[in-house]
């Protein structure tokens, strides 16, 4: 299917190990907290945000175990590899109204090991150990948002 695969345009170019370490952050916070993958997010080079709709503020215990477990999945050097699928095959396993409107019928799923999977038409590091480190540098939970920032040192 790849060789004929027509995805929509994508007008970003992403920092690609901020963008891998926010798909991490993204997968262990919804699994974690039971949220849901951040419902505003900004990923940038220098320093990059999330937002989760919670019921409560995250404790500095519970992100410094993200941190720690970000950092683990880095160390590990887990590969990060893409599937091609229509969307038909794949309604029952992603939020499908998180794509655009005009979305192809072809969607990408990006894979990090088997710790996180997500719909996603940006760039990506090849193996975790691309990224060298990874800093929740602030956090900060107001009117049932939980905001993360953080950064990430790569090679």
């Amino acid at each position: 299917m790849e060789d004929n695969v027509v995805l929509n345009e994508h007008n970003k170019q992403e920092f690609a190990p901020a963008h891998t370490a926010e798909h991490l952050l993204n997968g262990l916070v919804a699994q974690r907290f039971g949220c849901g993958r951040a419902f505003s997010a900004h990923v940038e080079r220098k320093k990059s945000k999330l937002d989760y709709h919670l019921d409560r503020q995250m404790t500095a215990e519970e992100i410094a175990s993200l941190e720690a477990e970000i950092n683990r999945i880095i160390k590990e050097d887990v590969e990060v590899w893409t599937e091609f699928v229509t969307q038909d095959e794949v309604r029952s396993r992603f939020d499908m109204n998180r794509l655009p409107d005009d979305a192809s019928e072809t969607v990408r799923i990006v894979h990090i090991g088997n710790y996180d999977e997500c719909l996603c038409v940006g760039k990506h590091v090849q193996r975790t150990g691309e990224i060298i480190g990874f800093r929740i540098s602030s956090s900060r939970w107001e009117n049932g948002v939980q905001r993360l920032v953080f950064r990430v040192d790569a090679k």
